[in-house]
């Protein structure tokens, strides 16, 4: 679990990490004329990012072309997604007691019936 954390984790911060390098873009000679802006570039750089890296590794997983998805999962920080536990199924068997629960349901019928007369419960 540990290291699926660091794997996700390391997955996130590298598209951030090259979304900061566009936001230093006026460095490059890119204006961008308020922080703000700058900011939202950054964020849809970072989003378009990551989603074209994750797409060409899922791409990759389903042709089967390792080299892709290898080199995909590279640029997202880690060669392949987490792997997250399984979820764990129990078969779960219940025994009813038929006689107690008409007894229980008889006494609950009869109680309401007084109640609905006037009666005290």
């Amino acid at each position: 679990m540990a290291s699926s954390l660091f794997v996700s984790s390391m997955r996130t911060l590298v598209p951030l990490g090259a979304a900061l390098l566009v936001s230093w873009s006026g460095r490059l000679g890119i204006p961008v004329d308020s922080e703000a802006a700058a900011a939202a570039v950054a964020l849809g750089f970072a989003g378009a990012y990551y989603l074209t890296f994750r797409g060409l590794e899922a791409l990759a997983e389903h042709m089967a072309w390792r080299p892709l998805r290898v080199a995909a999962g590279m640029l997202l920080g880690w060669a392949r997604p987490p792997a997250y536990a399984k979820e764990l199924v129990v078969p779960l068997r219940l025994q009813v007691d038929r006689e107690h629960l008409d007894a229980e349901t008889r006494a609950a019928w009869e109680t309401y019936q007084r109640v609905l007369k006037g009666g005290s419960g």
